[in-house]
């Protein structure tokens, strides 16, 4: 029997919590629709922020080696389906941005941020293998150099 972790005991070698969010195409995108691929599921701010744009398009420029690993990418912020739309044409982002406006998956993930006035996602990542496990979860990320660090786990990860 699986396991699903909460928020607040989400360990490596759990069930990651399933959900279903739109997309910035408003296509909904289900966790469980990734079953049999590796996921990287990270958790930004804001749209158009420095940091979260420095590490957006950071995922962009290493994509093809991304999927070279049989790997997709999913970011995951507060902001609507509209505000998505237009930082993935702005920034030419070949991956899926998913709309959790209340925060909900944030949650589930430990990565939601109440700010009194607002709430935003934390800036957490987390790879989750084929079967739906979490495999690897980073909660101290560096936007710059994130996605170096992911690849490097990726072929460690990947090699077991």
């Amino acid at each position: 029997m699986t396991q699903t972790a909460t928020a607040r005991d989400l360990e490596v070698g759990q069930a990651a919590p399933d959900f279903t969010l739109n997309d910035q195409n408003q296509k909904p995108k289900a966790l469980s629709d990734m079953k049999g691929k590796w996921l990287v599921l990270y958790f930004y701010p804001k749209d158009e922020t420095p940091g979260c744009t420095a590490e957006a398009c950071s995922f962009r420029d290493n994509i093809v080696a991304i999927q070279a690993s049989n790997t997709a990418v999913w970011g995951v912020s507060v902001d609507n389906e509209e505000s998505h739309t237009e930082f993935a044409s702005k920034h030419k982002l070949p991956f899926t941005l998913l709309a959790d406006k209340g925060g909900k998956v944030a949650k589930q993930y430990g990565s939601l941020m109440n700010l009194f006035i607002m709430k935003i996602a934390k800036r957490h990542s987390f790879i989750i293998d084929p079967q739906g496990k979490v495999a690897k979860i980073y909660r101290s990320v560096n936007p710059k150099q994130h996605v170096a660090e992911i690849l490097k786990d990726l072929k460690v990860l990947q090699s077991k």
